[in-house]
């Protein structure tokens, strides 16, 4: 999980992802339309052409992130990085379609059933004979078990970042011949099809030592249309080039050098030839559109961008020092600036060479909650805040501008185009006011309440220096023999003078909400008060009470109770490619705003978001974006499940950072990953995903823009969607063809 949103697998089951009896409380329907099956919003952009059309040969250069700190997936500090190159170079047994959905790969599978389901599951595989490591062995059970024991979390010597599935193994043999593998489970499994993907030689899985230190540096046997050929840290590149072994067809382009480029840069190293295949930012994109038009507007030119540059040096040399002095600096700022304007016009000339292929990326950006403690422990505040926003609103912000379909992501486990997918949103309820107040007043967040400022400490030292003044007097604070603060019908009085809106009760309230006074009751939100008046299908305690009005004016001042304003704490990276997620935040304020609720904006660094605030629970409200996947029974249980107090007084989330859970979710899971029925998982998912929407912790915004930026020769690469990239179609054009129609690029 990132907040820059990672579209990988298995970067999102690591624990380190900076990407997982009957109740009384009724079992919520999804709320979408069940029987009917939905469509990706938006199609892949890859120049798909013909193998034929596709030259023999060729170097690509492919921008990436990193250079991986490993190359075995299954460790917690993988990266996306990682798994491109698995996907290169290691058998997968399913990848994705244009559908997100997983599909058998002919290429290492011939055939792969559950053939028993009594007395236990037994998964039969039928490799492709043709299939061997580069080494020239064959792919085969010992690989396998190998996988197996390695990541079934019984020795803990590996160190492994993730264990589902595998966990439910009970033993792995031969089948008939060496083509066959039976795998039988201990329990029900129903996302069998994840496992094994991607398959390591049992030259790296078969050792805690191998595993934990043989494939970090780099990957020394294959199975794949390319193999790594040489990590090369000093020049921040991967080079990958063709397996002779492999069986299947042959690899057009003879390598592939993944390059480490930030993405601030990308535009430039695009220009300059350094690479031709690159994910870029929005700002890159408008770039890259303006030179296919022929523009070569940007920051440094237009009429009198020089003169008033130069001007405002002048200003500042005359300010510190003479008139020739100033001069020279006019004179300076022309010469540097001419060569900027230059430098950017040759630039632009080049990436006319360039087109932009958009599609959607298969992750969402949502709106976290956390729940732990403060207002947002209290669901009617959560809910609140849901009701609030304008999720239509907020796609269109972020996808419009860019071409894309701006439609609000309905689920928490699935996207539009996959078996899962249901608008499950109607469990919460949609975009309104009046409600979002109602809600508020409900939970005691009262308008125009007075506020008890907290001091300064200079002030405070002052205050408590007064009052030892005082006492040495033999004066009495005010109130020391009236009525005492709290009785009944007087609000209390702060000895500065200020009322404290219901500080009367609060100590009472904390304690009906913490009976054991250890914290444990303001540590972990659950279930909370459920209420009685669903409405529209709506999950209880989605709407405030019925009769529950909407506080007249209630958006004119800062919402209060207990004497504290209605303030949260709105933490977001502060980096130059986060921009479109501090202009989505300010929207979201700005929509609070209009029902009482004031956000702080605190920005912190890239690199210390993710593992010093929204892991550490140190923020109230924040967006980040989680990936999709094809098995969300097994990947998304660890985001959502109940978090667990610790016998230190610690709590364990899992991946679950808002946390937010029930019971009731986590015993949806557990039964959607235990059945063998396709039909029954579905329903079991959107049941839980309607009650993760009531929950109100995680509000699903938008699916995230996929920007890509290719030489306009590249073909079968670009902005691939769902689907797993089929590297050996990748290529360059041969000169005179064309490619097959699909989705329109623009330039």
């Amino acid at each position: 999980m990132s907040y820059d949103g990672v579209g990988l697998r298995s970067v999102m089951r690591s624990a380190a992802f900076l990407t997982a009896g009957a109740l009384a409380v009724p079992l919520l329907a999804g709320c979408g339309a069940e029987d009917e099956p939905s469509r990706p919003l938006a199609a892949q952009d890859i120049a798909p052409a013909a193998r034929a059309a596709v030259a023999d040969g060729g170097t690509l250069h492919w921008a990436v992130d990193t250079v991986p700190e490993t190359f075995n997936t299954f460790q917690s500090d993988a990266d996306a990085t990682t798994t491109r190159i698995a996907q290169a170079v290691l058998p997968s047994l399913y990848r994705l379609d244009a559908y997100g959905r997983a599909r058998r790969n002919a290429d290492y599978l011939e055939s792969a059933k559950v053939v028993d389901t009594e007395p236990k599951q037994v998964v039969l595989y039928k490799l492709n004979q043709q299939a061997v490591w580069s080494d020239g062995r064959e792919i085969g059970a010992a690989d396998f078990a190998a996988q197996w024991r390695a990541l079934s979390g019984k020795d803990s010597a590996y160190w492994t970042a993730r264990n589902a599935g595998y966990d439910r193994i009970e033993k792995i043999e031969r089948g008939d011949n060496d083509l066959e593998v039976r795998v039988t489970f201990s329990r029900p499994y129903a996302d069998w099809q994840s496992l094994f993907s991607p398959l390591y030689p049992k030259d790296v899985m078969g050792t805690p030592s191998s595993f934990n230190d043989g494939a970090r540096g780099t990957l020394k046997v294959t199975a794949g249309p390319f193999l790594v050929k040489k990590v090369e840290r000093g020049r921040e590149q991967v080079r990958l080039t063709r397996n002779p072994r492999w069986w299947g067809q042959p690899a057009k382009l003879s390598e592939i050098v993944l390059k480490a480029v930030p993405r601030a840069d990308r535009a430039a190293a695009l220009a300059s030839g350094k690479i031709e295949l690159a994910e870029i930012d929005p700002a890159a994109a408008e770039r890259i559109a303006g030179a296919a038009k022929g523009s070569a507007a940007g920051p440094l030119s237009g009429p009198g961008a020089g003169r008033t540059a130069a001007k405002a040096l002048r200003s500042w040399a005359l300010a510190h020092g003479s008139d020739e002095e100033a001069a020279e600096e006019e004179t300076y700022a022309r010469k540097k600036l001419r060569k900027a304007i230059a430098k950017w016009e040759k630039q632009q000339k080049a990436l006319r060479d360039f087109e932009v292929r958009r599609s959607l990326e298969p992750a969402y950006t949502q709106l976290a909650l956390n729940g732990a403690e403060g207002p947002l422990a209290d669901e009617r505040v959560r809910r609140a805040v849901a009701r609030a926003l304008d999720r239509r609103e907020l796609a269109e912000l972020v996808l419009k501008p860019l071409g894309l379909p701006a439609r609000p992501v309905g689920s928490h486990l699935a996207l539009s185009g996959q078996e899962a997918y249901a608008d499950n949103s109607g469990a919460l309820g949609g975009h309104d006011t009046a409600e979002a107040q109602a809600l508020l007043a409900d939970a005691g967040w009262v308008a125009g309440g007075p506020i008890k400022e907290e001091k300064p400490e200079e002030e405070k030292a002052e205050d408590k220096e007064d009052k030892e003044d005082k006492e040495e007097k033999g004066e009495k604070a005010a109130g020391a023999e009236g009525k005492k603060a709290g009785d009944e019908g007087e609000a209390e009085e702060d000895s500065d003078g200020t009322y404290i809106v219901g500080e009367d009760d609060k100590a009472r309230r904390d304690s009906d909400r913490d009976p054991e006074g250890d914290g444990s009751g303001r540590q972990l939100a659950q279930e909370g008060t459920q209420y009685q008046n669903a409405h529209q299908g709506g999950a209880p305690g989605a709407y405030a009470p019925k009769g529950t009005a909407a506080p007249a004016g209630a958006a004119a001042g800062a919402l209060a109770k207990d004497g504290k304003a209605l303030s949260l704490r709105f933490v977001l990276p502060s980096g130059p490619g986060s921009e479109p997620l501090r202009t989505v935040a300010a929207r979201i304020s700005r929509m609070l705003e209009k029902v009482g609720i004031r956000t702080e904006t605190v920005k912190v660094k890239d690199e210390s978001y993710f593992k010093d605030h929204i892991a550490s629970g140190q923020y109230d409200l924040a967006l980040y974006s989680w990936p999709a996947t094809a098995f969300p029974a097994t990947d998304a249980r660890p985001i959502y499940a109940k978090p667990v107090p610790g016998a230190d007084g610690s709590l364990s989330v899992e991946q679950n950072y808002t946390r937010v859970g029930t019971d009731q979710v986590d015993q949806l899971f557990d039964q959607a990953i235990s059945t063998l029925d396709a039909e029954e998982e579905r329903s079991l998912l959107r049941k839980a995903d309607s009650r993760i929407w009531a929950a109100a912790a995680s509000i699903p915004l938008y699916q995230r823009p996929q920007l890509t930026a290719a030489r306009k020769n590249v073909v079968n690469a670009g902005a691939f969607g769902f689907q797993t990239p089929v590297y050996e179609d990748m290529g360059f054009l041969k000169k005179g063809a064309k490619p097959a129609p699909g989705p329109s690029s623009s330039g």
